[in-house]
């Protein structure tokens, strides 16, 4: 199967202002994603995901490793005609409609008129906004504003979306039309990448997930596969998910003990000869 991201041994090092390295964001991270699959990329907070998502976009450059997105170079002015992203925050106008709103984002892909009109109303009636199409989105609820956040995601009929907690501040039946969007959108052979702290929607839409712990992956694998031991619990996925986090402090602690037990500590001085030393200090 044909791969749309590739990561090989991606770092990511955030220097200070005398340019000596700060931070480490990421740590020779190294994973594919297959085309028409769905992909959920895990982590706690602070773990990387927001930061690897910006490496994919081209928003950001690896201190090392090599990027490949639909096989060319994050950034690249063709693939940006066919991939979309849903930030965490929704960027809107908030004096513009929804309707206006769709149609800007239109023109930025160079969609004609008719095309825009076309996948306005399209959209529109998909996400279920035809009651508030010509409100100001600067009057949306969260769960409202994720819906024309996502919609201007789909404005240039994407094949790769890559989408940071779509589903945030939505109502139960919003959470899952969404979850149906996507499914429908991976039917149709598009491919999408989740990063989300809602375990439930990544359990029951992604087909394979990987797991970010303080910029490595430390888990990634089939959904099917890695829960397979889990299904007793009432929460698979979050089950595994501690577990894996939880494994990977305690092999990190084991490292930090073991490196500091085995530290040459310097040899103890040896005792000077107190005769000796009062003669020094009389000549003296």
């Amino acid at each position: 199967m044909e791969e749309q991201i590739v990561l090989q041994n991606v770092t990511k090092t955030f220097n200070d202002f005398w340019g000596k390295p700060r931070v480490t964001a990421v740590k020779s991270l190294s994973f594919s994603i297959k085309k028409g699959e769905i992909f959920g990329l895990l982590g706690p907070n602070g773990s990387g995901k927001s930061t690897t998502l910006k490496l994919i976009l081209g928003l950001l450059y690896p201190s090392r490793g090599r990027i490949a997105v639909l096989g060319r170079l994050p950034g690249d002015s063709m693939v940006k005609r066919v991939i979309s992203y849903l930030p965490e925050q929704d960027y809107l106008y908030p004096y513009l409609d929804a309707r206006e709103t769709l149609d800007f984002y239109g023109k930025i892909f160079n969609l004609s008129g008719q095309e825009r009109r076309q996948r306005i109303d399209f959209l529109i009636d998909l996400l279920g906004m035809q009651g508030y199409q010509h409100r100001a989105v600067g009057e949306y609820s969260k769960g409202m504003a994720r819906r024309i956040g996502f919609a201007q995601a789909l404005i240039n009929d994407p094949d790769l979306l890559i989408l940071d907690e779509p589903t945030s501040g939505m109502d139960p039946i919003g959470n899952k039309e969404m979850k149906d969007i996507f499914l429908d959108l991976k039917s149709k052979g598009k491919t999408i990448l989740i990063s989300s702290h809602l375990l439930a929607d990544i359990e029951t839409t992604c087909d394979r997930i990987g797991i970010i712990y303080e910029g490595s992956l430390i888990g990634i694998g089939e959904v099917d596969e890695l829960l397979a031991p889990y299904r007793q619990e009432s929460h698979p996925l979050e089950r595994f998910f501690i577990d894996t986090v939880e494994k990977e402090k305690e092999r990190q602690n084991a490292e930090i003990k073991s490196a500091r037990e085995s530290e040459v500590l310097p040899e103890k001085p040896e005792e000077v000869d107190q005769k000796v030393l009062d003669k020094l200090i009389r000549k003296k």
